[in-house]
């Protein structure tokens, strides 16, 4: 038996032995073939931002169909209430609602879009939407400013999908 771990004949015979256990191990291994987005549930967050918001909050009925809500955060900060409400598009982009009573609130909807110019207006529904396009991060927003706040629908989402987010947008009663 030493013999046989001796010598070239033995260290190939470990390193086949090797590779077959690492075979094996790979084949048993269960492997996520599926994607895997984390989902988030933002009604806490509409809650929250209905009950401190000085403004009507704009939320979506329903989330459009496979769309996925991956992140959201309603910040209060001395006197204002901004909320973000983050998707997985179904084409897998990103489109994000933020919205703010934030003052100037042009300075906010500059901010969330990454820019300041405009590229003309959209009819969605009964409402008028700013489009503004930023270029080096292929980046488009609809910009809707209110009286009271200001709303922003942006990401990397194409037009279509962005559409279908404010569109789906509907005023929240305050709690």
């Amino acid at each position: 038996m030493q013999r046989f771990a001796q010598g070239f004949y033995g260290y190939a015979f470990a390193v086949i032995v090797c590779l077959g256990m690492v075979g094996i191990f790979l084949l048993i291994t269960p492997t996520g073939r599926s994607e895997h987005i984390p989902q988030v549930d933002y009604r806490i967050d509409l809650s929250n931002a209905r009950r401190t918001a000085s403004y009507q909050v704009w939320a979506p009925a329903a989330a459009p169909k496979g769309w996925i809500p991956t992140s959201s955060r309603m910040v209060p900060n001395k006197g204002t209430v901004t909320w973000r409400l983050g998707f997985a598009t179904a084409a897998r982009a990103h489109a994000m609602l933020a919205q703010s009573d934030e003052k100037p609130l042009a300075e906010f909807a500059d901010r969330m879009a990454g820019i300041a110019k405009s590229e003309g207006t959209q009819r969605i529904g009964e409402a008028t939407w700013e489009r503004r396009f930023r270029p080096d991060k292929k980046q488009r927003s609809l910009v809707r400013v209110l009286p009271e706040a200001t709303i922003v629908v942006t990401g990397t989402a194409d037009w279509p999908e962005l559409t279908t987010l404010a569109a789906s947008l509907k005023p929240q009663p305050a709690a």
